[in-house]
């Protein structure tokens, strides 16, 4: 099942970084390089490369759910790193863009950042540990204060915000999604029978609205930067912010761990998020956008 787990994985990754690769183009041509706007978007639904891309990263998270079911957490999580790597080769021949040597370095960052931190997490964290009402609803108080900054920021500062702040806003709405995904799943298979009935009406509102903006964040970023960073924000920033928020706030951590343990973690997700920084900042499509502008 372990290598299954892993060819699933793996599949799934291409998948997502080709899609994403599909839809920051066809983003992109749609909008220009400005802003984009609630007409943009609805317009993207009648592109057939948007629409192509968009079922490739369906398809990619399916698969790598799939995966999730068959292996633990530490084999498959890392995986998806990969496709970083991948979006980031496709998106070069695509545009002709040479990966510069500082691309290089930040996208190692991230890859090796985000495998470490995943690592270290999964091995001091419980395995059937039960989710607390009271914990539950910090977890979507939380999350509605993280839908009100990111979104109030996409209201005010709405022609200034750079692809660092759309893929920053996404990734962590994303990493809130998956949290309460894996809670509300879990009232889901209550063998009480009840399903959807055990499932707190705030946390579907919660898991809706972070989903909604998420979305929006995404292909703002995709109109704003290269699509290398959408898949950092889902690879690196996502299951930062949805293993922090399982160990903070639903005490999913072991207890007696490692001062060691804790500060590798700690060290690892800043490498990871500099990484992400440094890609934002110095990618050959930023500084060629940043050039034009200037022109």
């Amino acid at each position: 099942m372990a290598w299954l787990a892993i060819g699933l994985a793996l599949l799934g990754a291409c998948f997502l970084a080709v899609g994403a690769q599909r839809q920051g183009s066809a983003v992109r041509s749609n909008t220009g390089g400005l802003s984009l706007n609630s007409r943009g978007l609805i317009r993207l639904f009648g592109n057939p490369r948007w629409v192509l891309g968009l079922v490739l990263l369906g398809a990619g998270m399916v698969l790598n759910v799939i995966a999730l079911s068959l292996a633990s957490l530490t084999v498959v999580q890392p995986i998806g790193a990969i496709a970083l790597v991948i979006t980031t080769i496709v998106n070069s021949k695509d545009q002709g863009v040479r990966i510069n040597r500082a691309t290089v370095v930040a996208i190692s960052a991230c890859v090796s950042g985000s495998a470490l931190f995943v690592l270290l997490a999964v091995n001091v964290t419980r395995k059937d540990h039960v989710v607390l009402p009271h914990q539950e609803l910090t977890a979507v108080l939380l999350l509605f204060a993280a839908v009100a900054l990111f979104g109030s920021l996409a209201v005010m500062f709405k022609r200034r915000l750079g692809a660092f702040a759309y893929i920053l806003g996404a990734g962590v709405l994303f990493g809130f999604v998956a949290v309460l995904t894996k809670i509300i799943a879990t009232h889901v298979l209550d063998p009480n029978g009840r399903f959807l009935l055990n499932v707190p009406p705030y946390s579907l509102l919660a898991i809706v609205a972070a989903a909604a903006l998420g979305f929006w964040f995404v292909q703002s970023a995709y109109a704003t930067g290269p699509p290398d960073l959408v898949i950092a924000g889902l690879t690196v920033i996502d299951p930062i912010v949805g293993i922090a928020v399982g160990i903070v706030v639903l005490g999913e951590l072991q207890p007696n761990v490692e001062s060691v343990i804790a500060i590798s973690m700690g060290v690892a997700a800043f490498v990871a998020i500099v990484g992400v920084i440094a890609l934002s900042r110095h990618h050959p499509d930023v500084v060629q956008r940043r050039k034009e502008t200037r022109r």
